[in-house]
C-alpha cells in the first residue's frame, strides 16, 4: 500500500522544486494542515484549476478541500475497504477514486454524488487515472490485471492481461493513444490504448517494478524498481536508455518535471533524488 503515497510525493517534491527554483525565498514553512480523516492518507490530488484538493484514505472515505483555506467541502462515502488512488478529470467535474474493495467509484466533484461503481476487478485496486480526454479511466489491480473503462458510462471497455503478478501502478500517454502498466513481476508494458494489444515488454529490472510515467512530450518512459534503481526507456521502441544507479533502498515513485528535462525518484533509503535526463546525474 505504500507504493501510491511515495508516488503522490514525488509530485509533491517537484511541485517544490518548481516553486523554489522561480522564487530563491520560498519557505518550506507549512501553510495548510488538513485534518480529519482517521487513518493513513494514502493519496492526496489538486484539481485541474488547483482551488481543491482531493485526499484518500486507509478510512475507507476520501475528502474534498478548499486549497486555499484548508476547509472541508465534503466526504465521499461509499467504499468498503481502504481507498488507495485518487483523481479528477482532466475539467474538473468528476472524481475517481480506487480502493481495496475491489472496486471504482466516479463522483461529482461539486456535490459528491456518487455517479458510478466501476466492478470488474477481483483484487485491491492500486491505482486510477482518467484518459487525457477524460473519457476513459484505466485501473490497475492486485489480480494482475488492469481494465480501460468508459467514464461516462461505467462500461468496461478493455482488460489487460499479461502480467504474472499484481499491476501496481497505469498511465495514459499524453495523446491518450498507449497505456503503460508497472508490476510485481518486475516488467512494464506498453499497450494499445483502443484495441488493448500488447506493444512493448520492458525487461531488465530485478525486482517489483511499482512507479511508471510517460515524459511530458511521450518520447519516454522512466520506471521506479525493488531492485534499487530506476530506469528510462525509449517510450517507441522499449530501449533503455538510462539507468539511474545511487538509492541504497528501494525506489518506489517517480515523476517527471513539467519540462521533461529531469525525473525525481523516491526511495526506502529515505532520500528523494533529482536526476537531469540528458545525462543521468
Amino acid at each position: 500500500m505504500k507504493h501510491r503515497l511515495t508516488h503522490i510525493g514525488i509530485a509533491l517534491i517537484l511541485l517544490a522544486m518548481t516553486a523554489c527554483a522561480n522564487n530563491p525565498l520560498a519557505s518550506s514553512r507549512v501553510r495548510l494542515a488538513l485534518t480529519g480523516h482517521k487513518s493513513a492518507i494514502h493519496a492526496i490530488a489538486f484539481s485541474p484549476d488547483g482551488k481543491r484538493l482531493a485526499t484518500a484514505s486507509e478510512d475507507r472515505t476520501s475528502e474534498v478541500w478548499d486549497a486555499t483555506t484548508g476547509h472541508e467541502l465534503f466526504a465521499l462515502i461509499g467504499h468498503t475497504g481502504p481507498v488507495m488512488s485518487i483523481a479528477f478529470s482532466p475539467d474538473g467535474t468528476r472524481l475517481a477514486t480506487a480502493s481495496a474493495d475491489t472496486t471504482a467509484k466516479v463522483w461529482d466533484a461539486a456535490t459528491g454524488q456518487n455517479l458510478l461503481t466501476l466492478t470488474g476487478h477481483t483484487g485491491l485496486i492500486y491505482h486510477i487515472v482518467f484518459s487525457p480526454d477524460g473519457k476513459r479511466l484505466a485501473t490497475s489491480s492486485q489480480d494482475a490485471t488492469a481494465k480501460v473503462w468508459d467514464a461516462a458510462t461505467g462500461q468496461e471497455l478493455l482488460t489487460l492481461t499479461g502480467h504474472s503478478d499484481a499491476v501496481v501502478d497505469v498511465v495514459f500517454s499524453p495523446d491518450g493513444k498507449r497505456l503503460a502498466t508497472a508490476s510485481d513481476d518486475n516488467t512494464v508494458k506498453v499497450w494499445d490504448a483502443a484495441t488493448g494489444q500488447g506493444l512493448l515488454n520492458l525487461s531488465g529490472h530485478t525486482g517489483a517494478v511499482v512507479g511508471v510515467a510517460y515524459s511530458p512530450d511521450g518520447k519516454r518512459l522512466a520506471t521506479a524498481s525493488y531492485d534499487k534503481t530506476a530506469r528510462v526507456w525509449d517510450a517507441v521502441t522499449g530501449r533503455v536508455l538510462l539507468t539511474l544507479a545511487g538509492h541504497t533502498g528501494g525506489v518506489n515513485g517517480i515523476a517527471f518535471s513539467p519540462d521533461g528535462t529531469r525525473l525525481a525518484t523516491g526511495s526506502d533509503d529515505k532520500t528523494a533524488r533529482v536526476w537531469d535526463i540528458s545525462t543521468g546525474q
